[in-house]
């Protein structure tokens, strides 16, 4: 693969990858500033590879030697568009940090733990504890997936020590729900947009779909037509701890988000064809230009899932919606009495 410098000169990086079963055992790269010996590196490396001997005596060598900063390489060049943006910016930036130069198959539990104080210094400990669990998760895969021998409990005693050491904690729920007054202003904010420039995003057919269906941001731009049926779509890759690739579950559609979901041009596979950063950006300026403090997109999940108890539906009902696999975190709604729908006369709601 051949790249430029940031002074002007070409670089050739120069790759070999075996694979088992669909799955990749063995990677290597060097870079080389000219391509005829990148060419020589490659014939030499396939050549080594070319016997069973070489291949596993190669793949043992390269799992003594693999670091952690190599494991989230790996994990987010393959993975990046799976586990999204954020996820990706969070694992790479521990590059930095000098966990990345630890050998993997060595790893102590002390260094996790001076990595988590580390990031404490200007970091929340909810924020290091998300950093953390996606560091774990990539763990969780070395082994299987890369021959990398990773002691688990490492990770479980590192998790444990920082919980008592305050190094981490849970977030706390949210409770924050948008006023009626509030998305009025937003949406009226979005309806001048569209008119001033009429090809950008639909942001008010976004906003209604989101509050009545309950979808994440996500969730709402992989959407597709396919999947949509009379009262339900299947939102592929939900969010659930320790599962979403993979995670497909049919949700009730409330009739408001299945008239603005049929309302949109078939131009594109997916229902809302635009970029989820793209989507919260707007979202977010809106609120800040409009002086509405301390909302996010994920509000209006947290809204229509709170309607939908105020309507004085069940948590079987509720859950059938949002897509929740456990009744048990449906609790925090039990407050909740049934009051009925402010929602239901609200002007922007599409015929």
């Amino acid at each position: 693969m051949e790249r430029r410098r940031a002074d002007g000169s070409v670089s050739y990086t120069a790759q070999v990858t075996k694979k088992k079963d669909g799955k990749i055992i063995y990677r290597k790269s060097q870079t080389f500033d000219r391509k005829a010996a990148a060419n020589a590196w490659i014939k030499k490396k396939e050549a080594e590879l070319a016997t069973p001997a070489g291949l596993a005596q190669a793949v043992a060598k390269e799992a003594d030697a693999t670091t952690v900063g190599d494991l989230i390489e790996r994990y987010t060049a393959l993975y990046g568009g799976e586990i999204g943006r954020t996820k990706t910016q969070v694992l790479r930036s521990l590059l930095s940090h000098e966990i990345a130069t630890a050998p993997a198959n060595g790893l102590r539990s002390s260094q996790i733990i001076e990595l988590a104080a580390d990031l404490g210094k200007d970091k929340q400990p909810q924020t290091v504890l998300n950093y953390l669990s996606h560091l774990s998760g990539i763990f969780r895969v070395a082994r299987p997936a890369w021959n990398v021998d990773i002691d688990q409990q490492v990770m479980r005693d590192a998790m444990d020590a920082c919980k008592r050491m305050k190094l981490t904690s849970k977030s706390k729920k949210r409770e924050r729900r948008p006023t009626v007054d509030e998305m009025d202003k937003i949406m009226a904010h979005f309806a001048d947009k569209q008119i001033r420039r009429p090809k950008s995003i639909p942001m008010t057919k976004i906003l209604i779909f989101a509050l009545f269906s309950t979808r994440r941001q996500e969730e709402i731009v992989r959407l597709r037509w396919d999947d949509l049926e009379h009262g339900r779509v299947l939102v592929r890759d939900m969010k659930n701890p320790g599962d979403k690739v993979g995670n497909n579950i049919w949700c009730d559609l409330p009739i408001e988000a299945e008239v603005v979901a049929r309302s949109m041009p078939r131009v594109d596979d997916r229902i809302f064809p635009f970029k989820s950063d793209t989507v919260s950006a707007a979202f977010t300026r809106a609120c800040k230009f409009l002086h509405i403090e301390d909302l996010r997109f994920h509000d209006l999940r947290h809204e229509g899932v709170s309607r939908q108890f105020e309507m004085g539906k069940s948590i079987p009902q509720a859950a059938s919606v949002s897509g929740h696999r456990s009744w048990t975190n449906l609790q925090r709604y039990s407050h909740l009495r049934q009051s009925g729908d402010r929602w239901a006369e609200w002007k922007w709601i599409l015929d």
